[in-house]
């Protein structure tokens, strides 16, 4: 079992964020301003043109707007990470690093928009306006059960996508690594016996994925702070909760891994103990991604149970779930077709396209990122690394053919050798990435004669 890395200090982390300036991004122009004539085009006379195209063609907006390409990354900082209720502000900093991770891994534009509204109908009243302005929504660290309200509410009153990424994105990713890694100890996924320990967003949205895919609903049990959630359970239930119960006369959480295959961990660190991971199956799947510190180290399971394959949230540790994996690049698919929703076929489609990824060769500059000479597919590499660059066209693809399959998209891909280029070409540069075109622009300005593309680079209004 590898051994972690060095840690990051605290002091290194707040220079991080003050340093050169404070904030993780700025928001810049990307027309060119820089004589009387460029005002006029990107304001008074020259914006009236597109707005009166846009109140006679709505979809239009995604043309003559950013809103083809921004998604907003929205928290009421009721769950932020591990550390819990700390409120909006305190939570920007999550918002903006994952506006970051938006842009440089997808090319995807975003801006954090945290809100005070800790009753969850006022939370679904800011966003559902905000419907003009963006591609997607990207809803973050809102504690569970109000999570799933927000979502589904927000489901039904606006038509672009919704996606609570602490729900949906950990989800994909648990079950990528899972069918992995149930390939990988020679087990039959509808013969799996699963525990589940935290019955929150992400660990509600993992069951059901799992079950989605194949796993048998009265093989898997979820554990919450109260105990096992069984039929007939009354203390501390929800409708959410109660649509995961089983019969079982299993009551507490080392009752529950007692003949398990795979425990799956969202909760706290140290919950699973060594003595538990003692008795589950053999060849046991362990998933422990509490954070920062997981319900077992790595090191400790090993210990115990070398035969076991463990992952965490970490990326000191190898097979790291992380959503950055996904999100991105579900987003990239969803816009670039300009879907209306992100439906269970996307997701699983996403989750279907990491684990076959995982059993590719492995790039030589995914090595020199991580330093190693070899890396393939195994017990400690059952999921990418966020810095594969094939993520972009393997994921964003197989979520775009999806949701046209599906009947969400308002937009058809036809050449998808083509879109296959564009996406790679976003990977590796971010400056190029977050200004990149869509795929009308790039048609068009390939049309234009010499001299118009001339113009248009010497002026700069190429740039999108």
């Amino acid at each position: 079992m590898s051994q972690p890395k060095q840690k990051i200090t605290d002091q290194e982390a707040l220079d991080y964020h003050q340093f050169p300036s404070p904030g993780k991004f700025n928001i810049v122009p990307t027309k060119a301003m820089n004589n009387q004539r460029d005002l006029s085009l990107a304001y008074s006379p020259g914006v009236a043109v597109p707005c009166l195209e846009i109140q006679k063609h709505p979809e239009r907006a995604y043309d003559y707007t950013n809103k083809a390409n921004m998604v907003a990354v929205v928290s009421n900082g009721t769950a932020v990470l591990g550390l819990g209720d700390l409120g909006a502000l305190a939570g920007k900093p999550v918002m903006e690093g994952k506006s970051v991770l938006f842009n440089k891994f997808a090319g995807v534009q975003s801006i954090d928009l945290c809100v005070d509204a800790y009753d969850p109908e006022v939370l679904v009243n800011c966003v559902r306006y905000l419907g003009p302005s963006f591609g997607g929504i990207n809803l973050e660290d809102i504690k569970g059960p109000d999570c799933f309200y927000v979502e589904e509410k927000l489901k039904g009153l606006m038509d672009i996508p919704i996606f609570h990424d602490d729900q949906h994105g950990t989800a994909i990713i648990c079950l990528a690594g899972l069918i992995n890694a149930v390939e990988m100890s020679r087990k039959s996924f509808s013969d799996l016996k699963v525990v589940v320990n935290g019955a929150g967003a992400a660990g509600v949205a993992c069951l059901k994925l799992i079950v989605s895919y194949g796993a048998k609903k009265e093989n898997c049990i979820m554990v919450d702070t109260k105990g096992v959630i069984y039929k007939g359970r009354t203390d501390g239930m929800n409708k959410w909760k109660e649509e995961l119960a089983v019969e079982t006369s299993k009551r507490t959480l080392q009752e529950a891994v007692d003949g398990s295959d795979v425990f799956i961990g969202v909760s706290v660190k140290g919950a699973l103990t060594k003595e538990m991971l003692s008795k589950m199956n053999k060849d046991p799947i362990i998933f422990a991604m509490a954070n920062p510190d997981p319900e077992i180290l790595p090191e400790d399971a090993a210990a115990v149970r070398p035969d076991a394959i463990v992952a965490t949230g970490r990326s000191d540790y190898p097979n790291q779930i992380n959503n950055v994996l996904c999100f991105p690049y579900i987003f990239r698919g969803a816009l670039d077709v300009r879907a209306t929703q992100i439906n269970e076929q996307m997701k699983m489609a996403a989750a279907k396209a990491l684990a076959k990824l995982a059993r590719e060769p492995v790039p030589e500059e995914v090595l020199q990122a991580y330093g190693k000479k070899s890396m393939s597919f195994g017990k400690e590499y059952i999921i990418p690394t966020p810095f594969d660059p094939r993520l972009i066209s393997i994921v964003s693809t197989a979520v775009a053919r999806t949701a046209i399959e599906t009947g969400v998209a308002r937009k058809t891909i036809t050449d998808w050798a083509a879109y296959d280029r564009e996406l790679r070409g976003r990977v590796g540069n971010n400056a190029a990435a977050a200004i990149a075109p869509p795929q009308e622009m790039n048609i068009q300005v390939a049309q234009m004669t010499q001299k118009a593309k001339e113009e248009v680079k010497r002026e700069g209004y190429a740039k999108l």
